[in-house]
């Protein structure tokens, strides 16, 4: 199943999300971003969300356009991201700043060979950080996307192809 079967089966109450799909998916050229940047984007969120449906969707359009390490890096953020975002949002809400101080001693070796460009992974990993709401991790990853260069509107579009496959997941559940 590809994005276009996808929306097919989001209902009327998701009107809105099959035009931004169709928006996001239709114009990858003009996202700002490479296909190994949207791609491996996209792949990470749906990892992350979980949701088999979506997540052959996501991979059936991204196929023929990116190579399996970029299936692979995908899975390394969503993995990642799924213990980072937890740790350094307990640590940012927490009241008692004596957690900021302590290491956090948690591995996370795949971050220093995921198999993509770091600037590309740094894309990846803010978009399922903004999935998951990690405000401190959300301000670490545009920190260093912005000193590798990457453009604000790669930022943007990566969270919003965040935005858009959580509400397209939402619909779907609600068809």
């Amino acid at each position: 199943m590809a994005i276009a079967e996808y929306k097919q089966n989001l209902g009327d109450h998701g009107k809105d999300i099959k035009l931004n799909l169709s928006n996001l998916f239709g114009n990858v050229d003009s996202s700002g971003m490479t296909p190994v940047q949207f791609y491996g984007t996209a792949l990470s969120l749906v990892y992350a969300l979980d949701n088999r449906e979506l997540i052959e969707a996501v991979e059936t359009e991204a196929h023929d356009k990116v190579d399996a390490n970029v299936f692979g890096a995908a899975k390394i953020a969503a993995t990642l991201m799924a213990m980072n975002n937890i740790y350094y949002r307990f640590v940012h809400l927490s009241t008692d700043k004596q957690f900021a101080k302590l290491p956090a001693g948690l591995r996370m070796n795949g971050m220093a060979n995921p198999g993509v460009d770091k600037a590309d992974f740094e894309l990846y990993s803010l978009a399922v950080s903004a999935l998951n709401g990690c405000g401190m991790c959300i301000d670490s990853h545009v920190g260093v996307l912005l000193k590798h260069g990457v453009s604000a509107q790669a930022i943007q579009t990566s969270v919003k192809l965040a935005a858009v496959l959580n509400a397209a997941k939402t619909a779907r559940a609600l068809s």
